[in-house]
């Protein structure tokens, strides 16, 4: 993992390394990451992190899925960890409502519904890879919105 950036990037940090549920481990690396990150950055350098490091994500989890010869290989976490601090920028500080963003954007991320899975099953490049997840985003997102109206 340390001999290229490329994989340290897409596989969390080590947290893809997770011998059961990876990416469940890269979203609570995303959880603790962003917690400490907060301190220090406001929305607009967080909407330029998250920016960064989604065109990041996308050379990172290509060249790795490449060099694993498996496009989405399920060590690779970062799109978990991009779409995840996307969540939590725009939910309700706090461990509850956290909590629940983290629960919800799980379940959209393993279920796949549509038409997420039809873009998991399309789209095999390092796009792909972060793309869906995206997705995964916004409907923990509208889900957000919906309850909290």
């Amino acid at each position: 993992m340390r001999e290229r950036l490329s994989r340290l990037v897409a596989l969390g940090f080590g947290s893809g390394l997770a011998p059961r549920a990876p990416g469940t481990a890269g979203t609570l690396f995303a959880w603790v990451a962003f917690a400490l990150l907060d301190r220090w950055l406001e929305p607009a350098g967080w909407a330029a992190l998250i920016a960064l490091s989604f065109v990041g994500g996308v050379w990172a989890c290509g060249k790795t899925g490449r060099d694993l010869g498996v496009a989405d290989h399920g060590a690779i976490v970062w799109d978990e960890v991009v779409a995840f601090w996307i969540v939590l920028l725009f939910v309700p500080a706090g461990f509850g409502s956290q909590f629940a963003a983290f629960v919800a954007f799980r379940f959209f991320d393993i279920v796949k519904p549509p038409p997420i899975r039809y873009y998991d099953a399309r789209l095999k490049n390092g796009f792909g890879v972060m793309f869906d997840d995206l997705l995964a985003a916004f409907y923990t997102l509208l889900l957000f919105a919906f309850w909290l109206r």
